[in-house]
């Protein structure tokens, strides 16, 4: 998106969308003269939006030429797609003023998740996770574990003690507990049901590890006065069932998976 900087590009945004369709309203690309940026399902469609794109691009800056454009398609025969449905995209010209705009939309399309941990479950993961539509606050009570080069939407914090990041949690955040040890996991299980038992806004608390560490938890918890129904909260062990690699990679994979499971 920094390109947009210096060089104008058009927005093509699924504005509506009837049946059997590629990508879901609301979803956007960025098209340059030369590259883009995004998908809005690919195919013959997004090849017949980007020469719109880029045909309303060529054109000289007039008032005309700025205004948006409104393009139907029918994804059948006459477009070589099979789908079935149809989709309206919205078309419209951007440029550096645009940028924050954007940006803003962008973030607020990502899911919010709060991953606790540095080690190299949660380097791993936040690999996965950076190629997938999640905003990622990372978080652990060490201040150099987090590597230099960071990847796309995901913000970095040192809390110590690092249970106490999960009070501003941003609402409906999905949230990973992965610490470099079980004090501190218990901990953050812990402020999570707290706020869960006062907001109910976590719809997912995922804690690494086997069943006998969550039988211990569990135990715990309930020593602590958690009922079993706050208890049953918790995902643990996470990741979807029936891979069995316990490579960093591998579980990375599995619980991006059980993430993209939860329903809004």
């Amino acid at each position: 998106m920094q390109r947009l900087q210096y060089e104008a590009a058009v927005t093509i945004t699924v504005h509506n969308t009837q049946g059997s369709v590629p990508r879901e309203k609301g979803t956007w690309m960025l098209v340059f003269a030369q590259g883009e940026w995004g998908t809005i399902g690919g195919g013959h469609l997004e090849f017949e939006a980007m020469a719109s794109a880029r045909a309303l691009l060529s054109k000289a800056e007039t008032a005309q030429a700025l205004e948006p454009l409104e393009k139907r398609f029918v994804l059948g025969p006459s477009l070589g797609q099979c789908c079935g449905g149809v989709v309206v995209l919205h078309l419209a010209r951007v440029s550096a003023q645009d940028v924050p705009g954007l940006q803003h939309a962008h973030r607020r399309s990502l899911r919010p998740l709060a991953l606790f941990g540095g080690g190299h479950v949660g380097k791993a993961l936040v690999r996965v996770l950076s190629t997938l539509p999640f905003a990622v606050r990372w978080i652990d009570s060490r201040d150099e574990i987090f590597p230099q080069d960071l990847y796309a939407h995901i913000e970095c914090e040192h809390s110590n003690p690092v249970q106490a990041a999960v009070s501003d949690l941003v609402p409906n955040s999905l949230v990973l507990i992965m610490s470099f040890s079980h004090a501190e996991d218990l901990d953050v299980v812990i402020a999570c049901l707290l706020r869960q038992r006062d907001k109910a806004d976590l719809p997912y608390v995922g804690l690494i590890g086997s069943a006998t560490k969550w039988a211990s938890f569990r135990s715990r918890l309930r020593e602590r006065g958690f009922s079993d129904a706050e208890c049953d909260h918790v995902t643990s062990p996470i990741g979807v069932p029936g891979v069995h690699g316990k490579e960093p990679e591998v579980i990375a994979i599995a619980v991006a998976a059980q993430l993209l499971q939860v329903e809004k």
